[in-house]
Order: C-alpha cells, then structure tokens, then sequence
C-alpha cells in the first residue's frame, strides 16, 4: 500500500520540482537583479522607466528618484519601482532606439523611384467666417 501511493505522488512532486526550477527560480533570480539595479541608482545616470519616459536622475531619496527630462529641463519626481533599465553610452539599434542626439530632429522622407513624392502637412489658419 505504501508502495502504491508512492507511486501517485511521484510524478506530482517532480511536476513541482519542474515549475520551481523553470518558472519560480527564474522570475526571483530577476526581481533581485531589478532590485539590485534600483537601489544602486545615483545621481548623474540615465534611466528609462517602465512608461518609456527617459531621464537623467537629479535626486535620489528613500523610495522615489527625481529627474530631468526632454529639452527644458523638466523635474519629475517617480517612484524607484518604476526605473525599466539604466542606459549606458548609446542604445543599440536592435532594440528600436537611438541615442538622444538623433532623437531629437526627425528624418526627413526621401522620393521614391515610382515618382509618387511623400506629402507634406501644412498648417491651415482658421477663418474668420465664425
């Protein structure tokens, strides 16, 4: 009888065993790396958070950073949860972003060989017909 039930609960114990090294380990191996990351934040690094702003941190407090973003210097204050990644040098282009220096000026659209030219908006000013 002993024999027997051992035999059922084998497999569910290696099931178990099986979640824990391939899904558990895995996922607290990376919420400590995040949480290493977050806490040895300084002032002077250049961070993107988990809602794809990018900033240059100011302050560092207890739980929240502040930071500098965009071309006037704005200050934000966020939480540290919310640092996605620190940045280092430029990003590689594999990943969809460029550096800040190329970010800010659009490419301009080249013709294309069927003759068909990209449009460009133009500003229309309202009527005074109102």
């Amino acid at each position: 009888m002993d024999q027997n039930l051992l035999i059922r609960i084998l497999p569910l114990l290696l099931l178990i065993a099986v979640m824990y090294f391939l899904l558990i380990r895995p996922q607290r191996k990376k919420e400590k790396e995040l949480t290493n990351m977050r806490s040895s934040l300084k002032a002077g690094d250049t961070i993107i958070t988990i809602g794809g702003i990018h900033g240059k941190v100011v302050k560092v407090k207890e739980d929240s950073l502040v930071i500098q973003v965009g071309a006037d210097k704005l200050k934000m204050e966020i939480t540290k949860w919310a640092v996605s990644q620190i940045v280092t040098g430029k990003v590689s282009k594999s990943s969809g972003a460029t550096s800040s220096s190329n970010s800010s000026k659009p490419k301009r659209l080249k013709k294309e060989d069927d003759g068909i030219l990209d449009a460009e908006i133009e500003e229309v000013q309202p009527s005074d017909a109102e």
